[in-house]
């Protein structure tokens, strides 16, 4: 995420407001990442539209469980430095430089943030009677704590957690977001990532807030 390409998308901020997948019969949200102001809930109304069409491009018996979405700035730079500091206190020898890369694969920065305009989704699927599937690691796995199984083209998962991660894919893709390799539940639309993915001229989406 911290690449140079990545931050030096330039982004015309189209104006849709955010609003809370809890008043979407058709979305369910977990409680992993719950907090009182619930700003975890909600996500720019063009990335709802299109969470609604991948529920619909699902196999039967399977759901999205939404987990996490805009995140406000001073969190995303808790979570970046925290991340990062975690990443020096591990290998002293670290330049600056050479954290900041290392923490962006996992962590974005807080200027660039897609949660922080709203544009993705932390999300995973449930099964027919709504319980968890094997996706191969927990969400927010970091690449250290599961010897890289977070990716999402890992080969250390089972057959079973792969094809689950691979139904995800597809209707997400099909409805039009792109994944962060690095995150298998990480998921966006119209943010700067998204844009230079699929080549687009600038972002939909800058920082948001509430």
């Amino acid at each position: 995420m911290g690449d140079p390409r990545v931050m030096n998308t330039p982004v015309t901020e189209c104006g849709e407001d955010l609003i809370d997948v809890r008043l979407t019969a058709d979305l369910a949200l977990g409680d992993l990442k719950v907090d009182e102001s619930g700003d975890h809930a909600h996500l720019r109304r063009g990335l709802v539209n299109r969470l609604g069409d991948a529920q619909t491009l699902l196999p039967d018996g399977f759901r999205l469980l939404l987990v996490e979405g805009f995140r406000p700035a001073h969190l995303q730079r808790l979570y970046f430095d925290g991340y990062r500091q975690q990443l020096i206190d591990d290998d002293p020898g670290l330049d600056p430089a050479e954290s900041f890369r290392l923490a962006s694969r996992y962590v974005s920065p807080p200027e660039i943030a897609p949660h922080v305009s709203g544009a993705a989704i932390d999300l995973t699927l449930t099964g027919p009677q709504g319980e968890d599937v094997d996706m191969g690691t927990a969400i927010n796995a970091t690449p250290e704590a599961s010897d890289g199984a977070c990716y999402f083209a890992a080969e250390n998962i089972t057959a079973e957690a792969r094809h689950h991660r691979q139904i995800l894919a597809d209707a997400l893709s099909r409805a039009g977001l792109v994944n962060y390799p690095t995150e298998w539940w990480h998921w966006s639309f119209g943010d700067r990532y998204w844009a230079h993915v699929t080549h687009q001229p600038a972002a939909l989406y800058g920082p948001a807030s509430r």
